[in-house]
């Protein structure tokens, strides 16, 4: 586990992760931004309206039909490269920032969710930020780290909810 945080000083909680990347935030820009290598890390297919990442534009999330029967919408909310992108995801919104940090790139996602699935989304994020640092984690990885957020997280958010129904992945 990387140690995620739960903020809970805005109008709904999130999950704050932190990486540090080898490469510099130009190219951890693409990472976040390219279909094609998004599909490395990120957890679903991520298609942007004309392909431009630009404020407004509306986002299509097709998760891979073997894991979960699952399409969520979303809009770019902030573009700042190769800075800061936000979007809405489902009810969530992501948040990732970018900064040059030790001839890389210092990562930082932070997650505005509903409470009931802070820790698994953390978990889940960790998985995928493991991915993105080219890391090769088990297939079960998030499982352990879902016990250990959802033991942290309970107490202020309440019971933390697992995979969603329907989901087949692991």
């Amino acid at each position: 586990m990387n140690d995620g945080t739960l903020l809970t000083d805005g109008s709904r909680p999130a999950v704050r992760l932190e990486r540090h990347l080898e490469d510099p935030p130009s190219v951890v820009w693409r990472a976040l931004t390219d279909r094609e290598q998004l599909r490395s890390w990120f957890p679903c297919d991520v298609v942007v309206a004309d392909g431009r990442w630009d404020v407004g534009a509306t986002i299509t999330f097709q998760f891979p039909p073997e894991v979960i029967d699952m399409t969520l919408t979303g809009r770019v909310l902030a573009v700042d490269e190769p800075n800061v992108l936000a979007y809405s995801w489902g009810e969530e919104i992501l948040r990732f920032e970018l900064s040059a940090e030790g001839g890389g790139t210092r990562l930082v996602l932070v997650d505005e969710l509903p409470a009931g699935i802070a820790a698994r989304n953390a978990a889940g994020w960790e998985v995928c930020l493991d991915r993105l640092a080219g890391l090769d984690p088990a297939p079960d990885a998030w499982r352990p780290r879902f016990e250990a957020y959802a033991a942290a997280f309970e107490p202020t958010l309440g019971r933390q909810e697992g995979p969603p129904d329907g989901y087949q992945g692991d």
